[in-house]
């Protein structure tokens, strides 16, 4: 780095103590209205920065980085995905990537069992219900929804995220089973009880409900093909805290309008943050606004991550949280 205090530029507005240490440490920018930066803006940051604090909503793609200046030597991203950025193209110009793995397991773990609650005992539709003034007071048949306990649950990626949701599920009685590029290890499997299925095929057409847990990586992209999903059986819901391309969004909707699957809760969208309209007119879906890590105490612990990521640097060693392309 050329400087004692390097210019570091946060394209997002972050939680105030850790704005303010990043004022402390570094010679900062901060992005005082939260809204996403434009690309042109985007390209000014890349030219006169010496690191640059970007989040999933920001294209850090080959083309901006071609327009990098001498200075930027760390693309230090808010967040544990990647995909926001062309992580080869930062390598093959001597830019280094960082991220926060581990702080939001917990949170997004939370939230994926919400979301499976919400689904299969139709929380959002007797919310509705009750707002609009309609209902008429409790009747056997009414608001049916199911039980977890014994459905079995099938994870797609299981990584710590993926472990952690079905850590949570296996206290509401349901069995774990899993496709993943590796089995994970025999006392994992074990403590959860957990099938491993090489094939995601197979798997797909012997679970209740599906849980995508995998990040988004050229190899993941619509992973969920339509083929794919209409192996789940017409009983089953789908559930997404991960990322939108995953799955065949397209596809998606039309299941879920014909009843071939049963219902979906998504945290994320292929085309985020513009929703399908069709999505928002389905009854049998719960939709929320990528909200899956957004706790307090997450939100700080990624950006004190990053700071210990830029610092780290900075002082001219290896960041803990290195990112290396694919093909390394």
């Amino acid at each position: 780095m050329p400087r004692n205090r390097p210019l570091v530029i946060v394209t997002r507005k972050l939680p105030e103590v850790i704005e303010a240490r990043m004022a402390e440490l570094f010679d900062v920018r901060l992005n005082e209205t939260d809204e996403p930066m434009t690309r042109e803006q985007l390209r000014e940051a890349v030219q006169v920065a010496d690191v640059l604090v970007p989040t999933v909503t920001d294209r850090i793609d080959a083309a901006l980085l071609a327009h990098a200046g001498p200075r930027l030597r760390l693309i230090a991203n808010y967040g544990t995905g990647v995909d926001n950025i062309d992580v080869e193209a930062a390598y093959r110009r001597g830019i280094t990537v960082t991220n926060t793995p581990g702080v939001l397991t917990e949170d997004t773990a939370d939230m994926t069992i919400a979301l499976i609650l919400a689904v299969v005992r139709r929380l959002v539709e007797g919310d509705r219900l009750v707002r609009s003034g309609e209902w008429k007071g409790w009747a056997p048949t009414a608001m049916l929804g199911h039980r977890l306990w014994g459905k079995r649950l099938g994870i797609l990626g299981m990584g710590r995220i993926g472990t952690a949701v079905a850590r949570r599920a296996r206290a509401f009685g349901m069995s774990i089973h899993y496709h993943n590029r590796r089995r994970v290890h025999e006392s994992i499997e074990e403590e959860l009880e957990a099938t491993y299925w090489p094939s995601l095929d197979q798997m797909l057409a012997r679970i209740d409900i599906l849980s995508v847990n995998c990040p988004h990586t050229p190899a993941t992209y619509h992973l969920l093909s339509a083929r794919r999903l209409k192996l789940l059986r017409p009983h089953a819901i789908v559930v997404n805290t991960s990322r939108g391309e995953v799955i065949d969004e397209v596809a998606l909707v039309r299941m879920l309008k014909n009843r071939e699957i049963a219902g979906a809760g998504l945290d994320v969208f292929e085309h985020e943050p513009m929703v399908n309209p069709r999505l928002r007119e389905l009854p049998n879906v719960v939709l929320l606004p990528h909200m899956g890590s957004a706790t307090i105490e997450g939100r700080i612990e990624m950006g004190e991550k990053v700071i210990v990521n830029i610092k780290t640097f900075v002082d001219g060693h290896r960041p803990p949280d290195r990112v290396l392309p694919s093909m390394l």
